[in-house]
């Protein structure tokens, strides 16, 4: 299967890069603590962080293995930011990725479990 994505459209890409230098910059308790985990081939593969893709920002991705991490603050239980990270998911899953999601709860008190999933995803 070819995978199809790539950058933002040309006029979104330099909002887009300046929000995502922005997250890195201040990323939440979670993605900080999530990093730490996974960053440095830890996990035998690379990610990138608050990286684009399409005209999204994804919070962790590695490219090899076409997986999306997205770790979720307490806004994701919104319905209505519920419908929209549903969307996003689909748009990302079209472009060949899987996308796996983990509260920053979660992230933050079960890490162990948290990389577990994730390497599980990575076989």
């Amino acid at each position: 299967m070819k995978y199809l994505y790539n950058t933002a459209s040309p006029d979104r890409y330099p909002l887009l890069k300046e929000l995502a230098a922005k997250q890195k910059k201040f990323p939440t308790d979670a993605e900080s603590y999530l990093w730490f985990h996974i960053r440095n081939r830890q996990l035998g593969v690379k990610f990138n962080r608050q990286h684009i893709i399409g005209d999204y920002i994804v919070d962790f991705v590695c490219l090899e293995k076409h997986l999306i991490i997205e770790a979720d603050g307490g806004y994701h239980n919104d319905e209505e930011q519920k419908n929209a990270d549903k969307k996003r998911t689909e748009m990302l899953k079209k472009m060949g990725f899987r996308v796996i999601r983990f509260d920053n709860e979660v992230i933050l008190q079960q890490i162990e479990k948290v990389i577990d999933l994730i390497n599980i995803e990575l076989l």
